[in-house]
């Protein structure tokens, strides 16, 4: 997908903008890190499971005893260390570690979903420069086209052979271009700025965006495609399922739980016991004590907490399970809409194509017409204002249907990094954090400390609506030049 031929080096290329966008966008980047603390959730949910051994050590002071406390001792040093040993939970541990994995699963779809979104604003920004460069070019040609007439119309005006009128109406449409391209150069600039806050850099003399791959034959092609594929639907199937293992952790809290425990006890009374008296003489400084036992808890009314808990999460349930159908609708509407406003757009690009070739042949006709006298200024104003608006035209039905195509592509799934073939190094795997963090146990272990990896754009430059690429062949138009006539008496009369 999205095969491209080695680009100049003074151009850049949407695969050269995509590559930029993956490695340096902040949205995507932090929505790795987003995904990588959901991975933690997996561990987290197994530690339940899992022995705990904690020690502990005290000293104390008795300053007051009784009177007849002869065998209290005056200072106390214990230590213990215990290893506590869940064994059965009600099933909360075991649905608690199932949920977590099920929503790293939704999180990694949710990832591609990022992604896909992620690329489909780079290629709208990409087009929408290539779009407004063109439209500027276009309005910057229009300016110069009637500047040309403006100055033939004020000629012929001296001569007699115009009325003040018409040099009026040569004034007032070169005004209103002028005014139509400072506009572009607006937008041009906008959409440049865009470019940048998605990309990372500066937009430099594009290329042409590649063909898009194979698109489906219906609207319901594709939804069928999508339904299966799409990853925010994907995600959202699998935060529902997720939210049954929920049901299952709240209803465990009313459940019996059963543990055992080891326990190894030291003390030492540091000379202090019985110290002052002939009993004391035989009472021991030190002792251990080593125990092993079970618990077990049954919870018999805990104030309506677990069926609180039980009805929350159910009503969770119930809530993912319609947040997953409404996910559903959006992704049919939007495949069913990027399909009509694909099919349409090529259907508008055929039609504004020969409506650009016509009123170019209608413009000469018109100025021809004009120079014998059959036709005013007026529609020569007329006629280039009418080639402009369907160059326009033109152009942007171009942007529109390479832009609906690839969210086509996007809501079928098949618009991210895997599928664009992008260089610039190995694509991002989350399963590789997730395999490197799942089984972990050491209490002591930590990552590295979090350091910036998309940059900042604040040293770019602010855009500027200089267009230095020519125009599409199509899109041109020749500035009348003609000499204009010196006098009204030579002027030929129908």
């Amino acid at each position: 997908m999205l095969a491209l031929a080695s680009a100049p080096l003074s151009a850049e290329t949407l695969r050269d903008a995509l590559n930029q966008a993956y490695r340096n966008n902040p949205t995507l980047t932090a929505q790795r890190a987003s995904q990588r603390a959901n991975d933690e959730n997996v561990p987290i949910a197994r530690a339940g499971g899992r022995p705990t051994i904690t020690t502990s050590t005290g000293v104390s002071e008795n300053f007051l005893r009784g009177g007849n406390s002869f065998n209290t001792p005056e200072r106390q040093l214990t230590a213990s260390a215990g290893v506590t040993l869940p064994i059965y939970q009600g099933g909360r541990v075991k649905n608690g570690i199932r949920a977590a994995e099920v929503r790293v699963e939704a999180g990694q779809a949710n990832l591609r979903g990022v992604e896909a979104t992620t690329f489909t604003d780079v290629v709208s920004a990409y087009n929408n420069v290539l779009r407004d460069e063109a439209i500027v070019g276009l309005n910057t040609q229009n300016v110069r086209v009637l500047e040309t007439n403006l100055r033939a119309s004020r000629d012929r005006f001296e001569v007699g052979d115009l009325t003040r009128t018409d040099v009026a109406q040569s004034q007032a449409r070169l005004s209103l271009a002028r005014a139509q391209l400072q506009s572009a150069q607006a937008t041009l600039i906008s959409s440049r700025e865009t470019y940048v806050r998605l990309v990372g850099t500066p937009p430099g003399t594009l290329e042409a965006p590649p063909p898009l791959p194979k698109l489906p034959n219906s609207a319901d092609a594709a939804v069928d495609v999508a339904i299966q594929d799409n990853p925010n639907l994907l995600a959202a199937n699998k935060l529902r399922e997720a939210t049954g293992y929920d049901v299952r952790v709240a209803r465990a809290n009313r459940l019996p739980t059963l543990g055992a425990t080891v326990s190894q006890n030291y003390f030492n009374y540091l000379g202090t016991a019985g110290r002052g008296t002939a009993a004391g003489l035989g009472i021991g400084q030190t002792g251990t004590s080593t125990a092993v036992g079970a618990t077990i808890n049954l919870p018999l009314f805990q104030g309506g907490r677990p069926a609180a808990q039980i009805r929350q999460a159910q009503e969770l349930r119930g809530q993912a399970i319609e947040q997953a159908t409404a996910t559903e609708r959006q992704v049919i509407a939007a495949a069913r809409s990027a399909y009509a406003v694909w099919r349409s757009s090529l259907e508008v690009i055929a039609s504004a194509e020969e409506a650009v070739n016509a009123n170019k042949l209608s413009l000469e006709g018109v100025r021809a017409e004009n120079s014998v006298g059959t036709r005013t200024i007026l529609d020569i104003l007329n006629a280039e204002q009418e080639l402009l608006n369907s160059q326009v035209q033109l152009v942007t039905a171009r942007r529109d249907a390479y832009v609906a195509g690839f969210s086509l592509l996007a809501a079928m799934g098949h618009a991210e990094a895997q599928d664009l073939g992008l260089d610039g190094g190995a694509l991002y795997d989350p399963m590789v954090n997730y395999r490197a963090v799942r089984g972990k146990i050491n209490d002591f272990a930590s990552a590295p400390a979090a350091e910036p990896v998309a940059t900042s754009t604040a040293k770019v430059g602010a855009q500027d609506a200089t267009v230095t690429k020519p125009l599409d062949p199509l899109l041109e138009s020749d500035v009348d030049r003609s000499p204009a006539l010196t006098t009204g008496v030579d002027r030929p009369r129908p």
